[in-house]
């Protein structure tokens, strides 16, 4: 009867030893992760602005306005902030004057400052925040029946 027994225990410490061995690493207590990481994790990359062919760009160096005839851009970009909350640059908003029409018209570069605000999940992407507000203020001349400041809602 002893043999029984001695068979069942050494059976049971073999069972229990192939047991511990095949527990998963992921049963373990993980290791902290550096506190880089942990900072990279917690940040958002950074909003984008969605162009007329529903492109994401970040510091675009142009920006079509006119999506439809092209016929108002911003040039030369040169970006002086770009934040969660809003961005900044300096450049030039190209106009064509559509004098005496449009195919015919001359385009004119006024100096601009341009802030991008209001950063909201992009409806195509919503893991992306995108600006849905661009203000341009030109700094001196400015085409013919705009304001110094003009606000445009941005496309979602």
């Amino acid at each position: 009867m002893r043999g029984p027994v001695v068979w069942t225990a050494i059976t049971l410490w073999a069972g229990a030893l192939l047991g511990a061995a095949m527990t998963p690493a992921s049963a373990t207590a993980p290791a902290p992760a550096p506190a880089s990481a942990q900072r990279a994790a917690a940040q958002r990359p950074e909003p984008v602005l969605v162009d007329c062919l529903w492109h994401p760009d970040v510091h675009p160096a142009d920006f079509i306005l006119a999506c439809g005839d092209g016929n108002s851009r911003l040039t030369a970009l040169r970006w002086t902030q770009w934040g969660p909350t809003s961005a900044t640059a300096k450049g030039l908003n190209s106009v064509n004057d559509c004098k005496p029409y449009c195919a015919a018209g001359t385009f004119h570069s006024y100096a601009v400052t341009v802030r991008l605000d209001r950063a909201r999940p992009w409806k195509k992407n919503p893991r992306l925040q995108h600006y849905t507000r661009m203000r341009l203020t030109y700094a001196g001349a400015r085409p013919e029946g705009f304001t110094r400041v003009v606000t445009y809602p941005l496309w979602d």
